[in-house]
Protein backbone atom coordinates (compact mmCIF):
# COMPACT_ATOMS: atom_id res chain seq x y z
CA UNK A 1 0.00 0.00 0.00
CA UNK A 2 0.70 3.43 -0.92
CA UNK A 3 2.18 5.59 2.24
CA UNK A 4 -0.67 8.47 0.98
CA UNK A 5 -3.43 5.64 1.09
CA UNK A 6 -1.90 4.39 4.54
CA UNK A 7 -2.16 7.79 5.92
CA UNK A 8 -5.44 8.26 4.42
CA UNK A 9 -6.74 4.97 6.05
CA UNK A 10 -5.61 6.04 9.63
CA UNK A 11 -7.24 9.59 9.31
CA UNK A 12 -10.49 8.18 8.64
CA UNK A 13 -10.04 5.55 11.35
CA UNK A 14 -9.29 8.03 13.83
CA UNK A 15 -12.37 10.19 12.84
CA UNK A 16 -14.59 7.44 12.99
CA UNK A 17 -13.12 6.81 16.82
CA UNK A 18 -12.98 9.99 18.13
CA UNK A 19 -16.90 10.74 16.71
CA UNK A 20 -18.20 7.20 18.05
CA UNK A 21 -16.31 8.81 21.61
CA UNK A 22 -18.17 11.96 21.46
CA UNK A 23 -21.38 10.63 20.64
CA UNK A 24 -21.02 8.67 23.75
CA UNK A 25 -19.70 11.31 25.53
CA UNK A 26 -23.38 13.67 24.47
CA UNK A 27 -25.59 10.77 25.57
CA UNK A 28 -23.58 10.14 28.92
CA UNK A 29 -23.78 14.37 29.81
CA UNK A 30 -27.75 14.34 28.72
CA UNK A 31 -28.42 11.10 30.90
CA UNK A 32 -26.30 13.14 33.80
CA UNK A 33 -28.46 16.07 33.31
CA UNK A 34 -32.05 14.40 32.99
CA UNK A 35 -30.42 12.38 36.34
CA UNK A 36 -29.64 15.52 38.16
CA UNK A 37 -32.61 18.05 37.10
CA UNK A 38 -35.09 14.93 38.48
CA UNK A 39 -32.88 14.76 41.67
CA UNK A 40 -32.97 18.27 42.26
CA UNK A 41 -37.03 18.29 41.41
CA UNK A 42 -37.16 15.59 44.00
CA UNK A 43 -34.99 17.88 46.20
CA UNK A 44 -37.32 20.47 45.98
CA UNK A 45 -40.11 18.71 46.52
CA UNK A 46 -38.72 17.38 49.74
CA UNK A 47 -37.83 20.72 50.95
CA UNK A 48 -40.79 22.36 50.38
CA UNK A 49 -42.33 19.39 52.30
CA UNK A 50 -40.30 20.31 55.03
CA UNK A 51 -41.21 23.72 55.19
CA UNK A 52 -44.59 22.70 55.31
CA UNK A 53 -44.28 20.14 58.07
CA UNK A 54 -42.14 23.44 59.86
CA UNK A 55 -45.23 25.28 59.47
CA UNK A 56 -47.61 22.95 60.83
CA UNK A 57 -45.31 22.63 63.84
CA UNK A 58 -45.15 26.12 64.65
CA UNK A 59 -48.57 26.61 64.48
CA UNK A 60 -49.07 23.31 66.73
CA UNK A 61 -46.76 25.15 69.35
CA UNK A 62 -48.47 28.86 69.04
CA UNK A 63 -51.90 26.76 69.42
CA UNK A 64 -50.53 25.49 72.03
CA UNK A 65 -48.90 28.26 73.98
CA UNK A 66 -52.30 29.55 73.58
CA UNK A 67 -53.98 27.01 75.75
CA UNK A 68 -51.47 26.86 78.04
CA UNK A 69 -52.22 30.47 78.59
CA UNK A 70 -55.33 30.32 78.68
CA UNK A 71 -55.72 27.60 81.59
CA UNK A 72 -52.84 30.13 82.93
CA UNK A 73 -55.43 32.81 82.60
CA UNK A 74 -58.48 30.60 84.35
CA UNK A 75 -56.04 29.19 87.00
CA UNK A 76 -55.21 32.82 87.63
CA UNK A 77 -58.47 34.37 87.89
CA UNK A 78 -59.90 31.08 89.93
CA UNK A 79 -57.28 31.35 92.05
CA UNK A 80 -57.97 35.21 92.76
CA UNK A 81 -61.45 34.04 93.40
CA UNK A 82 -60.33 31.32 96.22
CA UNK A 83 -57.76 34.07 97.43
CA UNK A 84 -60.82 36.40 98.04
CA UNK A 85 -62.98 33.38 99.61
CA UNK A 86 -60.24 32.56 101.70
CA UNK A 87 -59.68 36.33 102.75
CA UNK A 88 -63.48 36.55 103.74
CA UNK A 89 -63.01 33.75 105.55
CA UNK A 90 -60.41 34.72 107.61
CA UNK A 91 -62.06 38.13 107.98
CA UNK A 92 -65.12 36.27 109.40
CA UNK A 93 -62.60 34.02 111.91
CA UNK A 94 -60.85 37.17 112.77
CA UNK A 95 -64.29 38.59 113.77
CA UNK A 96 -65.43 35.57 115.27
CA UNK A 97 -62.39 35.13 117.77
CA UNK A 98 -63.31 38.94 118.38
CA UNK A 99 -66.53 38.36 119.67
CA UNK A 100 -65.73 35.01 121.47
CA UNK A 101 -62.56 33.96 121.93
CA UNK A 102 -61.21 30.53 123.02
CA UNK A 103 -63.73 28.86 125.60
CA UNK A 104 -60.53 27.19 126.80
CA UNK A 105 -58.68 30.54 127.36
CA UNK A 106 -61.39 32.23 128.87
CA UNK A 107 -61.65 29.09 131.42
CA UNK A 108 -58.03 29.64 131.91
CA UNK A 109 -58.79 33.40 132.79
CA UNK A 110 -61.69 32.95 134.97
CA UNK A 111 -63.64 35.92 133.50
CA UNK A 112 -65.70 33.84 131.36
CA UNK A 113 -69.20 35.53 132.45
CA UNK A 114 -67.89 38.84 131.53
CA UNK A 115 -66.24 38.24 128.14
CA UNK A 116 -69.41 36.18 127.14
CA UNK A 117 -71.61 39.22 127.83
CA UNK A 118 -69.00 41.63 126.17
CA UNK A 119 -69.41 39.17 123.23
CA UNK A 120 -72.87 38.91 123.21
CA UNK A 121 -73.12 42.38 123.29
CA UNK A 122 -70.83 43.29 120.63
CA UNK A 123 -72.98 40.47 118.44
CA UNK A 124 -75.86 42.29 119.20
CA UNK A 125 -74.43 45.69 117.57
CA UNK A 126 -73.59 43.71 114.74
CA UNK A 127 -76.64 42.43 114.21
CA UNK A 128 -78.02 45.61 114.76
CA UNK A 129 -75.97 47.26 112.23
CA UNK A 130 -76.38 44.17 109.85
CA UNK A 131 -80.20 44.67 109.94
CA UNK A 132 -80.17 48.30 108.96
CA UNK A 133 -77.89 47.24 106.04
CA UNK A 134 -80.54 44.90 104.66
CA UNK A 135 -83.05 47.10 104.93
CA UNK A 136 -81.35 50.23 103.40
CA UNK A 137 -80.41 47.72 100.49
CA UNK A 138 -84.06 46.22 100.20
CA UNK A 139 -85.37 50.41 100.01
CA UNK A 140 -82.79 50.97 97.56
CA UNK A 141 -83.66 48.18 95.42
CA UNK A 142 -88.09 49.07 95.30
CA UNK A 143 -86.60 52.77 94.88
CA UNK A 144 -84.90 52.32 91.80
CA UNK A 145 -87.26 49.48 90.54
CA UNK A 146 -90.55 52.54 90.80
CA UNK A 147 -88.21 54.93 89.53
CA UNK A 148 -86.90 53.19 86.31
CA UNK A 149 -89.15 54.31 83.76
CA UNK A 150 -87.42 57.71 84.59
CA UNK A 151 -83.51 56.65 84.69
CA UNK A 152 -84.63 54.95 81.64
CA UNK A 153 -86.30 58.13 79.36
CA UNK A 154 -82.77 60.27 81.37
CA UNK A 155 -85.13 62.09 83.45
CA UNK A 156 -83.25 60.89 86.60
CA UNK A 157 -79.92 59.49 87.21
CA UNK A 158 -79.77 57.02 91.08
CA UNK A 159 -76.51 56.35 92.74
CA UNK A 160 -74.86 55.21 95.88
CA UNK A 161 -73.05 58.02 97.59
CA UNK A 162 -70.96 57.55 100.73
CA UNK A 163 -72.95 54.83 101.68
CA UNK A 164 -76.14 56.98 100.38
CA UNK A 165 -79.00 56.92 98.07
CA UNK A 166 -79.00 59.83 95.46
CA UNK A 167 -81.42 60.77 92.76
CA UNK A 168 -79.73 63.13 90.95
CA UNK A 169 -81.98 65.59 88.11
CA UNK A 170 -80.54 67.69 85.61
CA UNK A 171 -81.45 71.25 85.87
CA UNK A 172 -81.40 71.91 82.16
CA UNK A 173 -84.90 69.63 82.51
CA UNK A 174 -85.93 71.34 85.19
CA UNK A 175 -85.02 75.16 84.68
CA UNK A 176 -84.03 77.91 82.68
CA UNK A 177 -80.72 79.40 82.73
CA UNK A 178 -80.60 81.40 85.80
CA UNK A 179 -83.70 80.69 86.74
CA UNK A 180 -85.36 79.13 89.78
CA UNK A 181 -88.57 78.70 88.60
CA UNK A 182 -89.88 75.40 87.40
CA UNK A 183 -90.16 74.72 83.65
CA UNK A 184 -93.41 72.64 82.44
CA UNK A 185 -91.31 69.60 81.74
CA UNK A 186 -89.73 70.08 85.53
CA UNK A 187 -92.76 69.98 86.88
CA UNK A 188 -94.13 66.62 85.28
CA UNK A 189 -90.67 65.11 86.10
CA UNK A 190 -90.66 65.87 89.96
CA UNK A 191 -94.61 65.02 89.92
CA UNK A 192 -93.30 61.11 89.11
CA UNK A 193 -90.61 61.53 91.96
CA UNK A 194 -93.35 63.38 94.54
CA UNK A 195 -95.74 59.79 93.79
CA UNK A 196 -92.68 57.79 94.53
CA UNK A 197 -90.91 59.42 97.68
CA UNK A 198 -94.07 60.24 99.50
CA UNK A 199 -94.99 56.83 100.26
CA UNK A 200 -92.01 56.36 101.55
CA UNK A 201 -90.81 56.46 105.58
CA UNK A 202 -87.64 58.57 105.05
CA UNK A 203 -86.64 61.66 105.23
CA UNK A 204 -85.23 63.57 101.99
CA UNK A 205 -82.31 66.10 101.59
CA UNK A 206 -83.01 68.32 98.65
CA UNK A 207 -79.57 69.87 96.91
CA UNK A 208 -79.04 72.47 94.28
CA UNK A 209 -76.05 72.54 92.45
CA UNK A 210 -74.10 74.61 89.42
CA UNK A 211 -71.06 74.80 87.36
CA UNK A 212 -68.80 77.08 87.75
CA UNK A 213 -70.13 79.83 85.03
CA UNK A 214 -70.37 83.34 86.76
CA UNK A 215 -73.74 84.68 86.89
CA UNK A 216 -75.31 86.48 84.35
CA UNK A 217 -78.48 88.64 83.38
CA UNK A 218 -79.53 86.43 86.69
CA UNK A 219 -81.28 88.61 90.09
CA UNK A 220 -79.59 85.89 91.89
CA UNK A 221 -75.77 86.93 93.26
CA UNK A 222 -73.69 83.96 93.35
CA UNK A 223 -74.16 80.97 92.13
CA UNK A 224 -74.51 79.92 95.79
CA UNK A 225 -77.85 81.76 96.36
CA UNK A 226 -78.90 80.50 92.97
CA UNK A 227 -78.58 76.91 94.07
CA UNK A 228 -80.16 77.13 97.07
CA UNK A 229 -83.52 78.89 95.66
CA UNK A 230 -83.50 76.12 93.35
CA UNK A 231 -83.77 73.64 95.69
CA UNK A 232 -86.34 75.19 97.69
CA UNK A 233 -88.33 75.80 94.49
CA UNK A 234 -88.50 71.86 94.64
CA UNK A 235 -89.14 71.74 97.52
CA UNK A 236 -92.17 73.70 97.48
CA UNK A 237 -93.22 71.81 94.81
CA UNK A 238 -92.67 68.11 96.69
CA UNK A 239 -95.00 69.59 99.33
CA UNK A 240 -97.89 71.06 97.19
CA UNK A 241 -97.73 67.16 95.83
CA UNK A 242 -98.38 65.52 99.35
CA UNK A 243 -94.54 64.85 100.03
CA UNK A 244 -95.23 65.87 104.28
CA UNK A 245 -92.75 69.17 105.23
CA UNK A 246 -91.31 67.16 108.07
CA UNK A 247 -89.71 64.45 105.85
CA UNK A 248 -87.94 67.47 103.49
CA UNK A 249 -85.10 69.71 103.89
CA UNK A 250 -83.36 72.26 101.27
CA UNK A 251 -79.72 72.69 101.07
CA UNK A 252 -77.31 74.69 98.16
CA UNK A 253 -73.88 74.01 97.40
CA UNK A 254 -73.35 76.24 94.06
CA UNK A 255 -70.60 75.11 92.18
CA UNK A 256 -68.54 74.09 95.16
CA UNK A 257 -69.41 70.21 95.11
CA UNK A 258 -69.07 68.72 92.20
CA UNK A 259 -69.09 65.19 89.90
CA UNK A 260 -67.50 65.91 86.79
CA UNK A 261 -64.67 68.59 85.70
CA UNK A 262 -66.40 71.94 84.55
CA UNK A 263 -64.01 72.26 81.77
CA UNK A 264 -66.01 71.37 78.85
CA UNK A 265 -69.68 71.75 77.95
CA UNK A 266 -70.66 67.81 79.12
CA UNK A 267 -69.34 68.23 82.46
CA UNK A 268 -70.78 71.47 83.01
CA UNK A 269 -74.17 69.70 82.28
CA UNK A 270 -73.54 67.51 84.88
CA UNK A 271 -73.03 69.95 87.96
CA UNK A 272 -75.94 71.60 87.16
CA UNK A 273 -78.15 69.64 88.88
CA UNK A 274 -81.15 68.78 92.02
CA UNK A 275 -80.18 65.47 94.11
CA UNK A 276 -82.65 64.49 96.41
CA UNK A 277 -80.62 62.61 99.17
CA UNK A 278 -82.18 59.56 100.61
CA UNK A 279 -81.42 60.26 104.76
CA UNK A 280 -79.83 57.37 106.76
CA UNK A 281 -81.75 56.97 109.92
CA UNK A 282 -80.53 57.03 113.38
CA UNK A 283 -80.66 53.36 113.92
CA UNK A 284 -78.42 53.01 110.39
CA UNK A 285 -75.85 54.96 112.17
CA UNK A 286 -74.51 52.48 114.47
CA UNK A 287 -71.06 51.94 113.95
CA UNK A 288 -69.95 48.18 112.89
CA UNK A 289 -67.40 47.85 116.07
CA UNK A 290 -63.56 47.03 115.33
Amino acid sequence: MRPSMLLLSIALSLACVSRSTHDAALADAARARAAYGSETTALKARIAQLMDDLEDARLSSLERDARLALASANNDSLQKKLDEQTAINQKLSTELSKLGKDVDALLKEGGLGGSIAEAKKRLAELRKAQAAAEARAALYKDLTQKLKKMVDAGDLSIELREGRMVLALPNDVLFDSGKSELKPAGKATLESVASVIKMVPRKFQVVGHTDDEPIKLSPYASNWELSTARALSVVSFLLSRGVKPATLSAAGYGEFDPVAANTDPKGRARNRRIEITVQPQIDELVAVPQ
